[in-house]
């Protein structure tokens, strides 16, 4: 037996909710099968459970893209205060954490159910635990085979995510798809993951997990200013996690131990105030005291503040202001917040979401190839494109 549908979407994630809600409301018949066995588990899982569902500064600048324009249309149509509305209507309470990040002050549960009430009351149907099989074309619209049966539908949505954090539903479905109908998909990698030291790098660092600091980090692209974190695999922390999604083997990372100090005239400063001080009593009133040891021990030197002749100084103050660290890797999808690169947007209409190649087949969300930066830009990306279907799907 083949069940019928207007739009069918492949992914219950935060995309492909927001698609179905969207189509339902226009009185299509939608349904949405979830591989998992729960609906949004990448959005139960963010923010420490409490999921950052959006950021009020977004801007087409925070996202990374092969065409950094493709984003602008959706984004523009749905914005951070629309999802509020949302929000706000369903009676969540939310605060402001830092740099316009918005969480719920309860829990991410708290969405997910916003989305599912939401698409309930628009005749939506979802099954979970319901792996696709195949999909084919035919005459104008699609069958797919699923877990539960085949299903014909006249569009097609692909939600499917990205290959970050596969324990929750990450695959490489969607990208399989894009290929299958002749669309061309972009190398993907991790994004917004931990580095991983070794050799000497991570020897000198031995023993310090746990520790962290602010630091300013940069990897090719924009600076980050936010904590970084020691752990017993190299780095991370906000400021890492967004350098991650710049960098590249092989590349240079930048690290500012002294965000907004010109290291060189605050070392000249203390050498005259405080010459019998050693550097790393200096160091650890600006940072941990553990760390300051170890980068005296390891990078600056180990000596009263008046035994730095100038030459010296400056070398110290090159290294605090430019930490000289070379990452091996990254901890790779397992850990990795999102997926970088994918389906290529200009097999893409950037006001629908819609192929261009095959008429009735949309990509959405994380599939695409649009990453966000950390902080809630991803979900806006989410949102923002999975109205732009669900408004012609």
């Amino acid at each position: 037996m083949t069940i019928s549908c207007d739009v069918l979407v492949i992914g219950a994630g935060a995309a492909g909710l927001m698609c179905a809600m969207t189509a339902g409301q226009r009185g299509r018949r939608v349904r949405v099968v979830e591989r998992a066995n729960k609906p949004g588990k990448k959005i139960l899982m963010s923010g420490g459970g409490r999921c950052n569902f959006t950021n009020t500064g977004t801007t087409p600048a925070n996202f990374i893209s092969a065409n950094p324009h493709f984003c602008k249309s959706a984004l523009a149509r749905y914005t951070p205060a629309d999802l509020i509305d949302l929000v706000d209507r369903h009676g969540i309470a939310w605060h402001e954490k830092e740099l316009g990040q918005l969480f719920c002050d309860d829990s991410s549960k708290q969405i997910v159910r916003m989305l599912l009430d939401e698409c309930a009351d628009a005749g939506v149907h979802v099954d979970t635990g319901c792996d696709v099989h195949g999909v084919a074309r035919e005459g104008e619209g699609f069958v797919v085979e699923t877990a539960r049966g085949r299903v014909a539908a006249a569009s097609l949505v692909v939600a499917s995510g990205g290959l970050s954090i596969p324990s929750l539903g990450g695959s490489g479905l969607g990208y399989a798809l894009a290929k299958q109908f002749g669309h061309h998909v972009l190398p993907t990698r991790a994004g917004l993951v931990p580095l991983v030291l070794t050799g000497s790098h991570a020897e000198r660092l031995d023993g310090l997990s746990g520790v962290a600091l602010e630091v300013e980090a940069t990897a090719r692209g924009p600076s980050f200013r936010n904590a970084m974190l020691v752990t017993h695999r190299g780095l991370s922390g906000p400021a890492i996690l967004q350098a991650s999604s710049y960098w590249e083997p092989g590349q240079a990372l930048s690290i500012d131990l002294l965000p907004g100090t010109d290291a060189l005239d605050w070392l000249r400063a203390q050498r005259a105030a405080r010459p019998a001080s050693e550097l790393r009593t200096v160091l650890a009133e600006r940072m941990p005291r553990r760390f300051a040891q170890r980068l005296c021990e390891h990078w600056l030197g180990d000596r009263p503040l008046r035994q730095f002749d100038e030459p010296m100084l400056a070398r110290a103050a090159a290294a605090l202001s430019a930490w000289p660290v070379v990452a091996s890797g990254t901890e790779g999808y397992r850990t990795a917040e999102v997926t970088l690169g994918g389906v290529d947007t200009d097999g893409l209409s950037s006001t629908t979401m819609m192929s261009r190649l095959v008429p009735g087949l949309f990509f959405i969300g994380e599939v695409v190839d649009v990453t966000g930066w950390l902080g809630g830009y991803n979900f806006q990306w989410a949102w923002a494109s999975g109205r732009a279907a669900g408004q012609v799907a």
